[in-house]
């Protein structure tokens, strides 16, 4: 048996394996942190022959909670992701398998690869109102890719997504493949009616660095990236520095910032009720954003979510926070499960990319609720 973690995103550190009945594993932290979470390798192995798991040292992971009620994500071929059952007792996560074939991936969630990434932007610039742009590069010296799409003009609102500044968060580029996907279809009606009053700036990966290091929430040298848009600097996070310079020659009149959660199992928004500036406007229109959502899709719940903050208390170096402050706008952070969304759950596959990929084009969906409002 062998044990792989060589490639884009891989993180595993092997205890023991010298006996299929108690494969020992611990996740590696990101560099310069304490922070473990993010897993990704492969087994090469004998195919129909039980194997069981241990990732071990769990109680002193970054979010100890995320792996109640969790099962593992394995895939064969790298395109079909599926659950393997998995029981936490409060500092191993356990499963087993009997594996088809003689070689299996596990992960923490579907992987989305740097390969995938870049074909996504170079896919995207093929349309004809679209734009790629190289904003700076990152401490690894990878690009920092803004998608414009539409043309620019003072009549038109601006609308700002950004993904992935938590790179194990994989879920987040999902969501903006597909919200690009419906962007992008130039049959359909929605698309067309927003391309008409918007210009779209992606960012469909805040942190490639911390994506191809097999990171969950840092970049290159250990920086939470959303915990710097007050003061962003090119030595810790260029990332955000970059866009951030970009949103304010741009003006933000609209803000998603795509997220996943580990240990709430639903889908939700996090808002801006707690930026010192918050008013009746920004108000009601995260509420009409939330009651078009709600209608548009049952992937979307109100119910459970993060507690409010308090106004005046919000932490404005978190993104939304800082770009509903700085602009007086609708901002909103929008998470996805690493479980499953309990409110529909599917047994076979939980929260899934295809399920990310659809909810990213249903909230594209509820973008026209609002437009006339920002």
């Amino acid at each position: 048996m062998k044990i792989f973690s060589n490639f884009d995103a891989g993180n595993i550190e092997v205890i023991n394996a010298e006996n299929r009945e108690d494969i020992q594993l611990s996740i590696k932290r990101d560099n310069e942190t304490e922070i473990a979470q993010w897993f990704f390798f492969r087994v090469e192995s004998e195919a129909n022959t039980e194997h069981k798991f241990r990732i071990m040292n769990l109680a002193k992971s970054a979010y100890p909670e995320g792996w109640d009620g969790y099962d593992v994500v394995a895939s064969y071929d790298r395109e079909e992701w599926f659950r393997v059952p998995a029981s936490y007792d409060g500092d191993n996560l356990s499963f087993s398998i009997l594996p088809e074939y003689d070689s299996i991936y596990f992960a923490y969630f579907a992987p989305y690869s740097y390969e995938r990434h870049l074909d996504l932007l170079h896919q995207a610039q093929m349309h004809p109102q679209t734009k790629l742009q190289t904003l700076g590069q990152t401490l690894d010296n990878r690009d920092i890719s803004l998608l414009t799409i539409g043309e620019p003009s003072s009549e038109k609102k601006n609308i700002w997504i950004t993904a992935r500044q938590h790179p194990g968060e994989t879920m987040a580029e999902w969501f903006v493949e597909g919200l690009l996907q419906r962007l992008l279809d130039n049959t359909d009606t929605v698309a067309n009616a927003l391309l008409e009053k918007a210009v779209f700036y992606i960012v469909p990966n805040m942190n490639p660095d911390g994506s191809v290091r097999g990171h969950l929430r840092t970049n290159a040298i250990g920086i939470n990236l959303n915990r710097e848009w007050q003061s962003p600097s090119l030595e810790k996070s260029p990332e955000v520095y970059y866009v951030r310079q970009r949103m304010i020659e741009t003006g933000v009149d609209l803000f998603l910032d795509i997220h996943g959660d580990e240990a709430i199992p639903y889908n939700f928004v996090a808002g801006a009720e707690g930026v010192p500036s918050y008013n009746e406007k920004m108000a009601n229109l995260e509420a009409l954003f939330k009651q078009a959502l709600t209608f548009i899709t049952p992937e979307f719940q109100d119910e459970f979510g993060y507690d409010k903050d308090k106004q005046g208390k919000a932490n404005l170096t978190v993104g939304s926070n800082w770009v509903a402050e700085e602009f007086k706008c609708l901002s909103y952070t929008l998470e996805m499960p690493f479980k499953d969304h309990n409110c529909h759950p599917d047994e076979l596959y939980g929260w899934s990319p295809e399920r990310s990929v659809a909810f990213g084009q249903d909230v594209l969906a509820a973008i026209p609720a609002v437009i006339d409002h920002l």
